[in-house]
């Protein structure tokens, strides 16, 4: 951000500064190492769904399809100070593994692993001048996204 501030001012470009949260959605690669990506792919295997600590540490999931519309927004405007993208709503990490494992429709089991150090307990975006001056805000249901997810993973495992 700094960088992009200072060639702004420099060369007298108009620049956007983005701040993205947490995006998921069909395309993303499956050893990305993202939680979603993760979890999807452990169900779709029958493997043990990986949550870490007790799984109350909570996340926000923003569907890429919201995020796009965002960055297209943001670069419609004339607004240059950083705005963050993402989805305000939070749910427990236990909570996304559940759901997914239903979606999914897998008996896999949760199996918990120690906690890493430091791993923040609330990653929640701050969407106010998103709304305020792109009048946007994400609109794709959590469980919308990751059936469309799901389905992404599901075709490339089960493609020739």
């Amino acid at each position: 951000e700094a960088a992009t501030n200072t060639f702004q001012r420099a060369a007298g470009l108009d620049t956007r500064i983005v701040r993205i949260f947490n995006t998921y959605g069909p395309r993303m690669r499956a050893d990305d190492g993202r939680v979603v990506s993760n979890l999807v792919q452990q169900a779709l295997a029958g493997r043990p769904l990986t949550v870490y600590g007790d799984g109350l540490q909570t996340r926000s999931y923003c569907y890429v399809e919201d995020l796009a519309r965002g960055i297209v927004a943001l670069l419609d405007s004339d607004v240059s100070e950083p705005v963050n993208l993402g989805n305000p709503i939070e749910h427990t990490v236990l909570f996304l593994a559940q759901r997914i494992r239903e979606l999914c429709e897998s008996d896999s089991p949760i199996e918990h692993r120690p906690l890493p150090e430091n791993d923040p307990t609330r990653r929640r975006p701050d969407i106010t001048r998103a709304t305020e001056l792109l009048d946007w805000q994400p609109t794709v249901p959590l469980d919308e996204g990751l059936t469309k997810t799901i389905e992404h993973f599901r075709s490339i495992r089960d493609a020739p």
